[in-house]
């Protein structure tokens, strides 16, 4: 095995394996930067080897294009990969794109299919557009938010929320702004009540009756404890009636009453959250177990 300490500079110059950086390495007797040269060469001749490999890091990017919205997932091994300029520019170009796609991720990965192979044999580890969605309005605002930005309009977490509005424009992006923010902190899953997925509504309504009966109290009591209990899921799930992270005493939908009531007329019609890898099984490993991995 070559110099533990060059495999793991080479490792965090080029984002790639240690099994790879210990090869490079050695097939070049321990050079760097031939070992990069090599690695890169390997890169754009083994994509498709690539294409297995887990991909939890990258970036969450926003395009508003006045009264539409999109905002797409593109994943990568590494954030390595996530902080070059080629796979940032590469994201830049095909969120601007996705505009024409809806939600249809299929359609649009497949209309992607070889620039993404293109990015895999240039960058030299796997890229996967993850998700896709959109947002419209008709006579109003979208807004955007990204949080732990990495570059313009990308980053680890993404929201984009439309708001319907007689408001002036000024004062609606700043209202827009702070949901948007409560949104990246509060991570609401549905819009409104009427929105809730029944079947998320029915699996934790059996869940507060199961512990409501444990209980030993009556029916009648545990009618009336499971109402409080379903408001307060509520709190925590739905949007409008979250509290406000900036002012916990008021609602969101009491935040935009409010606002109506003092610059116009004002709704929101939708929200998006994307978390950055959120759902992928990711594999936490660190440096000193993969290395005695290998050796075994």
């Amino acid at each position: 095995m070559a110099d533990l300490s060059r495999i793991k500079d080479l490792r965090e110059a080029t984002g790639c394996g240690i099994s790879d950086c210990n090869k490079a390495l050695t097939e070049n007797n321990g050079d760097f930067e031939k070992s990069l040269d090599w690695l890169r060469k390997k890169g754009l001749s083994s994509a498709s080897k690539k294409s297995n490999r887990t991909t939890s890091e990258g970036v969450v990017a926003v395009h508003i294009d006045n009264n539409h919205a999109t905002m797409i997932e593109v994943n990568s091994e590494t954030d390595f990969v996530a902080r070059n300029e080629k796979f940032q520019d590469f994201v830049k170009k095909i969120v601007k794109e996705a505009l024409s796609f809806g939600e249809d991720i299929a359609k649009f990965q497949n209309s992607k299919d070889e620039e993404v192979k293109n990015q895999i044999g240039v960058i030299g580890e796997n890229i996967q557009i993850r998700r896709l969605t959109n947002t419209k309005v008709n006579s109003g605002i979208i807004v955007s938010y990204i949080h732990n930005a990495i570059a313009n309009n990308m980053g680890k977490i993404g929201v984009l929320v439309s708001l319907e509005t007689k408001a002036d424009k000024s004062k609606a992006e700043d209202l827009g702004k702070q949901i948007a923010m409560h949104i990246a902190a509060s991570k609401p899953d549905a819009l409104s009540i009427d929105k809730v997925d029944p079947a998320k509504l029915a699996r934790e309504s059996e869940i507060l009756k199961e512990q409501a009966r444990s209980s030993g109290k009556p029916e009648s009591i545990i009618d009336k404890m499971i109402e409080g209990r379903i408001r307060k899921y509520y709190e925590e799930v739905v949007l409008l009636e979250q509290p406000f992270v900036m002012d916990d005493k008021v609602k969101i939908k009491d935040l935009v009453i409010k606002f109506s009531k003092e610059f116009g007329d004002t709704s929101i019609t939708d929200f998006k959250l994307f978390i950055l890898g959120d759902g992928v099984e990711k594999k936490e490993n660190n440096f000193a177990e993969e290395v005695a991995s290998m050796v075994k």
